[in-house]
């Protein structure tokens, strides 16, 4: 598309969470107003603290801008990217380029909101005009409280309430409607951001994802039919595509949950059956977490349940170190560790399987897998991993009693009975017949010498015998008391 007269009035588009051309409001807006666009993307390393972003998001988000890069292009405009404090960098840069209007995505995380603030002020301080909007969540945190006013923490009530108020949107902008200018000279390349981090660990991901606006549509477009009818029994089997495996591409807003819901709804039934499927109620989760970091930004790092503070944990880094590389012992735990390890991503039934073994069968705290699950996947989210955290700690809003404490060889035996998922991440122990395959301590000695299995050296012995972890898990609970 060729772009329309130079003298048109401009709009500076600030490209957050949101790497993407349909369905961005911002976009959306700033074209119906007649702007000419200036697309524009900071990259702030130090952004969020102990919380600015992991190795692999940051691969995530690199790949990411290469494809939006190209599709700008393909319309005849330029991604501007800059390097820095936002707040700094985008009143000079709307300033130097003649900018009417600032459009930008709302945050909802502590260091997003921070950010965001301090640019509007700086904004204001220049007389410029600027509007945000919600482009990443199907409703706003502050919109949806319970009868008192106050932040669910409970999420059957909540997400009741949420469905009823998901504001009616039409998730569609057609992208040849846009109206990009050039950058110029005040741009960098891709390279010069040095968004990917020092450690190549991450270049293993590359042939496992296909990072682009346009996968991300296929994937949404696969999930009324492939996904959604089925997804209750499906989505906990690790070894078959039972899930979207969207999150990632949702975390960086390449797609949006209301092109989602959209899409189940228009090739559902109805709107009703459509928006009340256990699928959408995942997404429903993911709001419920954005909520819930919003009026709790504590919950990164304490937990919100108060008597969890005097909680006995172990500090054992040789323990973490076991667990982080996939070698516990436990099979399920270690396939997903390195399902993890190998390509940024794991499947969610397994997350709450190893977060079970980490806090209660090593009674290491919960932040530290927080931390690990931060730095190695794809589709870290905070919101969605601090709180997903506490519910595995038991410390968190509607979280699993401590007390339920996942059986690591039991799930095996349940959720992987066939052992697919354990021998395509702990090959070592590929030939051991299904019965033993999640429990080889028990395997016949003939049965191990059979399948080339010397436990302690070709794979290890579990760093703690399930019944053990069990009661020590359930004595260090009986130590914390209601505050």
């Amino acid at each position: 598309m060729k772009n329309k007269s130079n003298a048109l009035p401009k709009a500076l588009v600030w490209f957050r969470r949101d790497l993407r051309l349909k369905d961005n409001v911002c976009l959306k807006e700033a074209s119906d107003a007649g702007l000419q666009i200036i697309p524009v993307f900071v990259w702030n390393p130090t952004e969020g603290g102990k919380w600015a972003f992991g190795e692999a998001s940051r691969w995530w988000l690199n790949e990411s801008l290469r494809s939006l890069i190209q599709d700008i292009e393909q319309l005849g405009g330029e991604l501007i990217l800059k390097v820095g404090p936002a707040e700094l960098i985008l009143p000079q840069l709307a300033t130097d380029m003649g900018v009417d209007e600032v459009f930008f995505s709302k945050a909802y995380d502590p260091a997003g909101r921070r950010t965001q603030d301090k640019l509007e002020s700086c904004l204001q301080e220049r007389g410029m005009s600027f509007q945000s909007f919600n482009n990443t969540l199907l409703n706003e945190p502050p919109t949806v409280l319970n009868g008192s006013g106050k932040p669910f923490q409970v999420f059957t009530p909540y997400w009741k309430k949420a469905k009823s108020v998901i504001p009616s949107q039409n998730p569609s902008n057609q992208k040849s409607l846009l109206n990009f200018a050039k950058g110029g000279n005040n741009k960098l390349n891709l390279d010069q951001t040095s968004i990917l981090p020092n450690h190549d660990w991450y270049k293993k991901f590359a042939g496992k994802w296909d990072i682009s606006e346009s996968a991300a549509n296929k994937l949404v477009e696969r999930i009324p039919e492939d996904i959604v009818p089925e997804y209750g029994s499906r989505r906990n089997i690790p070894s078959i595509v039972g899930t979207s495996r969207l999150s990632p591409y949702l975390a960086w807003g390449l797609i949006s949950p209301r092109q989602v819901l959209a899409e189940i709804e228009t090739r559902g039934e109805s709107k009703a059956t459509g928006i009340d499927t256990q699928y959408v109620a995942e997404i429903g989760w993911r709001e419920f977490s954005h909520q819930l970091l919003y009026h709790f930004p504590r919950m990164t790092d304490d937990p919100l349940r108060e008597k969890y503070r005097q909680f006995p944990w172990r500090k054992d880094q040789e323990d973490l170190r076991k667990w982080q590389r996939g070698q516990t012992g436990y099979p399920l735990v270690d396939a997903g560790m390195r399902q993890l390890w190998e390509t940024g991503w794991m499947h969610n039934r397994v997350r709450m399987i190893v977060a079970s073994f980490l806090v209660k069968h090593l009674l290491i705290p919960w932040q530290e897998g927080a931390k690990w699950f931060w730095q190695t996947l794809v589709d870290a989210d905070l919101a969605s991993n601090s709180q997903g955290w506490q519910w595995s700690a038991g410390c968190g809003a509607d979280a699993a009693p401590y007390f339920r404490i996942f059986n690591p060889f039991g799930q095996g035996e349940k959720f992987d009975s066939a052992g697919d998922y354990a021998r395509k991440w702990v090959p070592e122990i590929g030939d051991l017949p299904n019965q033993w395959i999640h429990r080889p301590w028990d395997a016949p000695i003939h049965e191990l010498a059979s399948a080339k299995v010397r436990l302690g050296k070709d794979y290890p012995m579990p760093m703690v015998e399930h019944k053990v972890a069990r009661k020590r898990a359930l004595a260090a609970l009986a130590q914390v008391k209601e505050t």
